[in-house]
């Protein structure tokens, strides 16, 4: 047996239950984690509430957790690459148990060598967040060294990251931040930060960008505007999907609509800019496995600011 949270019924988080279940055995394909710790997304608390029920189809009771750190504890038939005792990190199968366990089951071809740099707990603060900054700015914008790039919501933890990986590609960083969280986006190094609680983006801008990264939850006139502030055969990405991303045709500037994907070599990737320093993992609050219903409870208050793991390895 082993300690896990799940639900058994969508609602509040108060139908979160820390509980015994039995420990998962790996099958073909797949390895046995022993988790280090897990990480809350925003996407937990929407299929918790049953919001997700189409796109990501969970079975109930649902342990959720998409993002884990841990180590190897048994290897699937067929499973090679991987030992016992490797440190690693993965976004797991959105629609499977998920890592807020002391054990999860994970295809191995998902995972990725965990950085060595930060504790094996703050590693599963990367996976969902890194990844989607990663697609968001090389595979759908394709960003490069020269171009101007505004990401908006700067402040989350998506944006910590964007704003890191922009600047490493050599691109000019223009971000929005509201005044609780400017001192952390000028730590990631944007080159001009804009307090959107007190400044008009639109008016902001100097000159066009080429890309628009949109990371915050903004109403649909005000992501529209966002697309005039594109130059001509410019992109804008953006992450909040229940928003469809505006284009303008008339100008060649391209909506495009982020829907993060697990990447064992874009994770390794970003694994390896943690590892020779060019990308910081900021961790906002550690928590037990025990307590995950009150930052679910956090996170439906609107309380919860920067990134949460959920710690399982128990002394």
């Amino acid at each position: 047996m082993m300690k896990a949270v799940r639900f058994h019924e969508y609602g509040d988080p108060s139908v979160l239950r820390y509980e015994d279940v039995e420990q998962p055995v790996p099958g073909a394909g797949q390895v046995l984690i022993r988790v280090a710790a897990t990480s809350f997304n925003g996407v937990d608390g929407n299929i918790r509430a049953g919001f997700m029920q189409g796109p990501i189809p969970v079975t109930l009771p649902h342990t959720p957790g998409i993002d884990v750190s841990g180590t190897i504890a048994a290897l699937g038939e067929g499973v090679g690459g991987f030992e016992i005792g490797d440190r690693v990190v993965g976004f797991l199968p959105m629609a499977g148990d998920g890592a807020a366990a002391e054990y999860v089951v994970a295809p191995a071809d998902i995972l990725a060598p965990a950085p060595t740099r930060v504790p094996l707990v703050d590693a599963a603060a990367l996976p969902i967040v890194g990844l989607t900054a990663w697609q968001a700015l090389f595979d759908h914008a394709k960003l490069a060294a020269g171009q101007r790039v505004l990401i908006n919501g700067a402040g989350g933890a998506v944006g910590g990251y964007a704003v890191q990986l922009a600047k490493n590609a050599g691109a000019y960083v223009i971000a929005t931040a509201s005044p609780r969280s400017i001192e952390q986006v000028k730590a990631t190094g944007a080159d001009e930060i804009i307090d959107h609680t007190t400044t008009e983006v639109t008016a902001a801008l100097s000159e066009p960008v080429d890309v628009v990264l949109n990371l915050a939850p903004i109403d649909p006139a005000q992501l529209s505007a966002l697309v005039t502030l594109i130059r001509s055969g410019g992109v804008l990405v953006n992450t909040t999907v229940w928003m469809p991303a505006p284009s303008d045709e008339q100008h060649g500037v391209r909506g495009i609509d982020l829907f993060v994907r697990s990447d064992a070599d874009q994770l390794s990737r970003l694994a390896a800019l943690i590892d020779s320093g060019e990308l910081r993992v900021d961790v906002a609050q550690r928590v037990p496995l025990a307590e995950l219903p009150a930052v679910h409870a956090q996170a439906a208050a609107g309380a919860l600011h920067g990134k949460t793991v959920i710690v399982a390895l128990t002394a």
